[in-house]
């Protein structure tokens, strides 16, 4: 305290200790200035990374959507699949109109890169993309970049190649057009939960008809959840059961389901030999019927393996038919006019392709082509005639089970055609689908891409 009160006591001591303190306080101003700087710096950087991640976040969100859009056929290679995502997904971008979202194929890296898409112009915030193969056949790689002034961050992710996981060959009967059931049907099934449900893809206002003492022993599923369904007749059930208590087993809304791609080429290189309408022959095998020569078949005939029929075409089959094989259309699958056409008028007699003779050449991988019985798109077809058992699916466009045919179906039968299938007379079905959880032969289940949530990951650049 002395000494303090001989400092103050002297002369201009004040104002050295005042400049000490403005010193010391200036000192203080400017490390707090700088550390206001730094922080605020430290704070447009974390916003601009933020920006950024969002950006990868948006971009993300836009590409799952885009992404999830891809189908393709099942029968595509793997070695042909990511070619096969990079047209499908500029093309389907096309369609819609989108110009923001380039993208370019490096088939050597097989790599999609997607270009520059601007979110936000100002400041500029935009997101970009890459993806790649991996080591993995089945799995894909995507970086998304977000860009924010400068700042980049990166998110990557993986996607699966896969199939979906339900099909209309979970149905005894599928049908994209109405269905309709006049005179005494019975459409049932060894397992009636499995194997006699009904699956109806159609926009008609009335979805299923039933007239007369006609009977589903299955569930009806419905997509339209607004379409109708009329029972006739005091004996018109489903689910066993007669109306009020039939409606139980209606379910309308219900998601769509996946109709496989029938690939009738898948069949073609088994053909040797060439059906002559002029010669009267009893037997063939593996044969095309060229297109244009709308032939009848008459009394006994029989054909093992591969019959592919070339459209357009008439075919029709009379008489006594035994058919140890596949009967193949190679019409246009959306074409629903009735045109091509296959007959069946008189008794079918069938065999699965596993009876095929094991000593004959041309049979030996034919015999693993196992569960079709016809497949015909642009073909619509008709039995008329009676039949024991139809070994396979059946899938055409336009379907109908007249007079007295019916019998056991090993498989079941797709309608691709938005007209009616209709069932009248008295064509009773048993469907028996034991054993046939596998893809019938020349269906390919769509490939589509399943994004993988635990793959998430940041990159740190």
């Amino acid at each position: 305290m002395k000494i303090i009160k001989k400092i103050v006591c002297r002369r201009g001591a004040a104002l050295i200790i005042s400049m000490i303190f403005v010193l010391i306080f200036s000192a203080l101003a400017v490390s707090m200035a700088t550390m206001s700087g730094t922080n605020l710096q430290i704070a447009n950087n974390q916003r601009k990374a933020n920006r950024a991640h969002a950006c990868a976040e948006s971009g993300l969100d836009i590409l799952r959507f885009w992404l999830g859009r891809i189908y393709m056929p099942g029968i595509t290679q793997p070695d042909d699949r990511f070619s096969y995502l990079a047209n499908f997904l500029q093309t389907d971008l096309a369609e819609n109109g989108i110009s923001n979202i380039t993208t370019s194929y490096d088939m050597d890296n097989s790599t999609i890169a997607i270009g520059d898409v601007v979110l936000y112009s100002s400041p500029a915030q935009y997101f970009s993309a890459e993806i790649q193969t991996t080591s993995n056949i089945d799995i894909l790689q995507m970086d998304v970049t977000g860009s924010t002034g400068g700042l980049d961050r990166i998110i990557r992710v993986n996607y699966n190649f896969g199939t979906r996981a339900h099909t209309v060959f979970d149905y005894g009967v599928a049908t994209k057009g109405a269905l309709n059931l006049h005179g005494n049907i019975e459409m049932s099934g060894a397992n009636v939960e499995l194997d006699a449900g009904v699956y109806i893809e159609s926009e008609d206002a009335n979805a299923l008809e039933i007239i007369g003492n006609s009977s589903i022993a299955g569930d009806v599923h419905i997509t339209n959840p607004d379409a109708t369904v009329d029972l006739q007749g005091g004996q018109a059930t489903i689910g066993g059961e007669t109306a009020p208590e039939a409606y139980d087993h209606v379910f309308k809304g219900v998601p769509p389901t996946e109709f496989p791609v029938p690939e009738p080429n898948y069949f073609r290189h088994y053909v040797q030999n060439t059906y002559d309408p002029n010669d009267v022959l009893a037997e063939y095998d593996n044969v095309i019927i060229p297109a244009g020569t709308d032939p009848i078949t008459f009394g006994d005939v029989t054909f093992r393996g591969i019959v592919f029929i070339e459209a357009p075409n008439i075919v029709t089959f009379t008489g006594n038919t035994t058919i140890t094989g596949i009967i193949v259309g190679n019409g246009d699958l959306s074409d629903d006019s009735g045109t091509n056409r296959i007959d069946f008028l008189g008794t079918i007699v069938s065999y699965p392709v596993t009876d095929l003779p094991e000593d004959d050449p041309q049979f030996e991988e034919l015999r693993n082509e196992t569960g079709t019985f016809l497949m015909a798109p642009g073909f619509s077809v008709s039995f008329g005639g009676n039949f024991e058992t139809l070994n396979g699916a059946i899938a055409a466009n336009g379907i109908e089970f007249f007079g007295n045919a019916g019998g056991t179906i090993d498989g079941s039968v797709i309608n691709y055609s938005g007209s009616p299938m209709t069932l009248s007379g008295n064509s009773d079905l048993f469907f028996n689908r034991s054993g046939t959880d596998q893809m019938p032969a020349g269906f390919g289940p769509e490939i589509i891409l399943f994004y993988v949530p635990s793959s998430y990951s940041e990159i740190v650049l």
